[in-house]
């Protein structure tokens, strides 16, 4: 066990934030932490690492308890970098120790070579001690884990030397995850992980903590990355920590059958319990049944009582539909250019782009950051000009638009007079309703829109998009600031809708239950692929495999060719090639033995029995260095006969 937490209890201004929270985390064990925003996540964190104290309970109770010789590490934005320190500097900073092992080893090998007697056996001593210690800790291995992480989290080549102080907000976020993966806590905890990684670096992160050997607890809106790395779920919900085994979608599963279950529960047992209250207010007058009445009352006391399952948290209810068919040959782009910007500053993204979508196909459009995505749906609206090819839209067609900053928004008027502007006949109370199923109610209605949160103006975004009943619907990141219950009642929602769907997203789980065709845009080229993301990640997959075995192949191709052009050399320098192959492995051999021989010196010097004897100690460390003189001498003949 890593952590065990009982019977904790967080109030602020006397009302309660978490109640009665218990669990263990185990080793090895992936746990996924959810709830919507300020349920108390961030507090119960902040609690396990010791930022806040927990609030005892009336007998004393309530305690967090790390397991002996066990670390915790959390991941938090810039957290302990060194802005005047570069990249690699601040990655080789978790190893400081192991260093300055390193650095203290060199030292007492130099002097192994110098001292006698007493002082070399101390030196011997520790650096027997000293190596053995390096060893168990793989120190020899630190520069290639450093490089393992780094180059996995989108760091390399030139990178390395950059000053931190020289890096975005989202690197340094990116450097400190890579930091703290390299520190290996036993406990390691992650809030919001995946937020600045783009596509690549989290398939590399997903893979990289399937295989980590401490703990993980993570706080996460990336449903898919739960699905990928969890094996466990907490959810925090009105105050409790409830706990759920599997991954998100095992959670949204056992959630449903749990929350039907109780519902069951309570409804059967008010029934029997209405029942039996009945039957003693009928009765308990009478002087001929008094007595069953008593016997009931008891009965009625007696019954451990199934508490009333609350709706916590209320989800939005999102209903999307339209009233007018379109043709099945909906959208036509042929030959558009896709560019951004105008004049010197203009930016072309893609110089041919060709497409078809059809009615009722749900299309995702996929990409690095800056590749036109957004562009591209811009573009095929019209909002942005194409100076070639031509894009057509089917008649009928009527679009309904969710743009991922809310540009057409007024932040000046009110949620209500929003919809208001819009649909100027409708009734104050229709406004009201709809506005309240979207979860914008009371005094919030009349709120300026700028004041609103992000989640709040997405949600009033749906309210547009499900008044306008669209027969396209085209989103721009619609998840963006949503909770997960929203986020759920989203994807019922377009999963549910049989109109026509262009989406452009980050969030893979969303892509993976609703989107059945994936468009690509990347480095100016665009490609249609005929499946859901799961299909377009295994298509992805395999040609990464696929490119990788070619290297392998050219590389493979190379060395034989080189092969091949030094069997039409000449006789005369075939024979020198021969006599220099032999050499190299006469010089291969005798290095060979002489490593082995400096080995079996450098355990004689390790060993109490040469620790103990001046005369044999100071023999071996001059017939040591000896063997390291010629060693280093054979060795750079070696050299110079492979250059």
């Amino acid at each position: 066990m890593v952590l065990s937490v009982e019977s904790l209890y967080k109030y602020y201004n006397g009302e309660p934030v978490l109640r009665d929270v218990n669990f263990t985390i185990e080793d090895k064990e992936r746990v996924g932490l959810i709830g919507v925003n300020g349920c108390g996540k961030s507090t119960l964190l902040k609690i396990i690492t010791g930022e806040e104290l927990l609030d005892k309970t009336p007998d004393g109770k309530g305690s967090v308890s790390l397991s002996n010789n066990k670390t915790i590490g959390i991941l938090k934005q810039n957290s302990g970098l060194d802005s005047d320190d570069t990249i690699i500097g601040e990655m080789r900073k978790p190893f400081k120790k192991l260093l300055e092992i390193k650095a203290r080893m060199e030292v007492l090998e130099h002097q192994m070579t110098e001292l006698t007697g007493a002082d070399l056996n101390t030196v011997s001593a520790e650096y027997a001690e000293l190596s053995s210690y390096f060893e168990a800790q793989d120190g020899y291995r630190i520069d290639v884990r450093v490089s393992t992480v780094l180059n996995g989290m989108g760091f390399g080549g030139e990178t390395l030397n950059r000053t931190i102080s020289s890096l975005s907000g989202g690197e340094k976020t990116r450097l400190a995850l890579s930091k703290l993966l390299i520190e290996a806590p036993s406990l390691l905890i992650l809030d919001e992980p995946t937020n600045h990684l783009d596509v690549a670096t989290l398939r590399w992160l997903e893979e990289y903590l399937k295989g980590y050997k401490g703990a993980i607890l993570v706080v996460s809106h990336d449903r898919y990355f739960l699905d990928k790395i969890a094996d466990r779920i907490f959810e925090i919900e009105n105050t409790r920590l409830t706990s759920y085994k599997g991954n998100y979608t095992a959670f949204v599963n056992l959630k449903k059958m749990s929350v039907t279950r109780q519902n069951k529960e309570y409804e059967l047992q008010q029934k029997e319990i209405a029942k039996l209250e009945d039957y003693v207010a009928r009765n308990k007058v009478r002087a001929s049944s008094a007595k069953m009445a008593k016997s009931r009352q008891n009965m009625l006391d007696r019954i451990e009582r199934v508490e009333k399952p609350q709706e916590y948290t209320k989800p939005p209810k999102i209903t999307l539909e339209y009233d007018i068919v379109p043709p099945k040959d909906l959208l036509s782009v042929d030959g558009c250019e896709l560019s951004v910007g105008s004049g010197e500053s203009k930016k072309l993204l893609a110089s041919d782009v060709t497409l078809k979508i059809r009615r009722g196909e749900k299309v995702a459009f996929v990409g690095p950051n800056g590749a036109g995505k957004t562009s591209l749906l811009r573009l095929i609206q019209g909002v942005i000009p194409h100076e070639n090819g031509k894009i057509q839209w089917a008649p009928n067609v009527k679009i309904a638009y969710f743009e991922q900053e809310h540009a057409y928004l007024h932040n000046d008027i009110s949620a209500f007079e929003e919809v208001q502007d819009r649909y100027p006949t409708m009734s104050e109370l229709l406004i009201r309703k709809h506005l309240a199923s979207v979860l914008i109610i009371g005094d919030d209605v009349f709120k300026p829109i700028g004041v609103l949160s992000g989640g709040e103006k997405a949600k009033l975004c749906f309210c547009l998009m499900a008044l306008k009943r669209g027969n396209v619907l085209i989103l721009d990141e619609p998840t963006n600031h949503l909770d997960l219950n929203t986020m759920e009642v989203l994807e019922e929602a377009l999963m549910e809708y049989d109109g026509t769907i262009i989406l452009v997203s980050h969030d893979r789980y969303l892509l993976s239950k609703v989107a059945d065709r994936i468009i690509e845009i990347d480095s100016g080229n665009i490609e249609d692929f005929a499946g859901g993301y799961n299909f377009y990640s295994e298509q992805k997959a395999e040609r990464a495999e696929a490119q990788e075995r070619d290297r392998i192949r050219a590389k493979e191709e190379k060395l034989k060719a080189e092969k091949d052009a030094k069997a039409y050399r000449s006789r005369e320098q075939r024979a020198q090639a021969a006599q220099k192959r032999q050499l190299i492995s006469k010089l291969e051999k005798e290095i060979s033995e002489l490593e082995e021989k400096i080995c079996d010196y450098e355990n004689k010097i390790s060993s109490e029995e040469y620790a103990s004897d001046f005369e044999k100690m100071s023999i071996a460390c001059t017939e040591l260095e000896s063997m390291r003189n010629i060693l280093d001498d054979k060795l750079e003949e070696w050299a110079s006969l492979e250059d």
